[in-house]
């Protein structure tokens, strides 16, 4: 860096005077800063509108949702025997009595004698009989694998339905075997005559599970199940059976989930507000100040389409043809509150056309789909009116980017320009100065001399 004193010679604070020159010539710069600091404000604006109305976007998907509309809730007199969930083909404000007698098991059973040894061979060669079901199937067993894990092994490779496993009871001879069923409800025997030789044999078996199907009745109706989930005994709803309740009865209510529905269009409701006020604040013309986007035919069009899109009739087959018969209302700012009373009234009265005017019928779309379509024209990333918008701020701003560049490179050269001729006045001065002072002592010296 350069360091220079100026006006030595002159007298002239030169530094400053050029410092004024060069703030009056980075006046068009500020102006650039300035436009720039705007544009980007408006891109602030555009990205954070780009936002609300996808956030907006992602409301009206359940609103369009026939199953969320329809929504169900389902309630149990007792928890202890079985719990349930519901879908939106439940019949609602339908009760039912159900009553446990049986829960899905398999086949347990394990042998009641134990061993001190699992690996050693020490049981009989042949055939082990194995009968699942009505079918019973050989498995050989030689001198190879006739350790306790080896017939372990024989059964689970065979691959009948049956499980083999080893456990540890813990006592002096605590190895035991230990047969699980594959299938609820199909029952299982080992004989073990077929194995001869050997110092050890396998014995009798004690069943510790018996193997049983699911078994409920609804209303005194039998219903059986392989599975613990029963989903078909009651239209709509799935019970998850935990325990048995014989001789008990649990009372299951369904019931239409207001409180969802009312949830949905309510948040429907949030999102259009947000969008509302953000494009009103964002737009608007004050005396002195006016809102980065204000002026902006496209926002005020998204603003007006909205608007009119709640107002307007829709043809459906439901007797509702507008939101202001949902309890929609539109206040004075252009927000909307939803009137709960007349909104609860409409899903008491007519749930179907409710779900007919959002979510559509009869191939037809309704409200809903009407504002996904347009939202997602608006905010399409590619094509939409925002994104085009955004891209020709970007441009512009890029161009400001370039011009800042041009103008900072010619003012940093006009400064150098102007220090250099100051620096070329100043030293010529200094001659000047120079030579003066010399003439001056040379007249001293004259004078001198004629005096004496």
């Amino acid at each position: 860096m350069t360091i220079s004193f100026g006006g030595l010679a002159t007298g002239l604070d030169t530094n400053g005077i050029i410092d004024a020159i060069m703030n009056v010539e980075r006046q068009p710069l500020a102006r650039l800063e300035t436009d720039k600091t705007w544009l980007n404000n408006r891109l602030s604006a555009f990205t954070e509108l780009d936002s609300k109305l996808n956030t907006f976007l992602d409301s009206i998907a359940n609103l369009g949702d026939p199953d969320v509309l329809a929504k169900r809730s389902v309630s149990l007199s007792s928890s202890d025997y079985f719990s349930a969930t519901v879908s939106s083909e439940a019949l609602a404000g339908t009760s039912y009595q159900v009553e446990v007698l049986s829960i899905a098991q398999v086949q347990k059973t394990v042998s009641d004698a134990g061993f001190a040894d699992k690996t050693s061979n020490t049981f009989g060669t042949g055939t082990l009989n194995l009968t699942v079901g009505t079918t019973t199937t050989g498995i050989e067993i030689t001198a190879e694998n006739n350790s306790l894990e080896g017939i372990m092994q024989a059964i689970n490779d065979a691959g009948l339905g049956v499980t083999a496993s080893i456990i540890n009871d813990g006592t002096a001879s605590p190895y035991r075997l230990m047969l699980t069923g594959e299938d609820v409800g199909t029952s299982f025997s080992l004989d073990t005559t077929g194995l001869t030789g050997g110092t050890d044999t396998l014995g009798t078996f004690t069943d510790t599970q018996t193997a049983t199907q699911a078994h409920i009745q609804v209303d005194g109706i039998d219903i059986y199940s392989d599975n613990n989930t029963i989903s078909e005994a009651i239209p709509g709803v799935t019970l998850d059976l935990t325990q048995t309740s014989t001789g008990t009865t649990t009372r299951v209510d369904v019931e239409l989930n207001k409180t969802s529905i009312q949830s949905t269009i309510e948040e429907f409701a949030k999102g259009y507000n947000e969008v509302i006020q953000f494009i009103t604040g964002q737009s608007t013309m004050g005396d002195t100040e006016a809102g980065v986007l204000a002026g902006d035919a496209g926002i005020n069009s998204i603003k007006r389409h909205l608007q009119n899109m709640l107002t307007d009739p829709y043809s459906n087959s439901g007797v509702f043809s507008t939101l202001s018969e949902l309890g929609f209302e539109t206040q004075k700012d252009g927000t909307l509150v939803v009137n709960s009373e007349k909104l609860s009234d409409a899903i008491d009265t007519n749930l179907d056309s409710v779900t007919s005017l959002l979510a559509g019928d009869d191939g037809q779309s309704g409200l809903a789909s009407e504002f996904q379509d347009y939202l997602e024209s608006m905010t399409d990333s590619s094509n939409g009116m925002l994104a085009g918008r955004k891209e020709a701020i970007n441009n512009n701003i890029e161009q400001i980017d370039a011009q800042i560049e041009r103008t900072e490179a010619r003012l940093a050269k006009r400064e150098e320009t102007l220090r250099a001729q100051y620096l070329a006045m100043e030293q010529l001065v200094s001659q000047w100065n120079s030579t003066g002072d010399y003439l001056m002592q040379q007249l001293d010296s004259i004078s001198s001399l004629s005096k004496k």
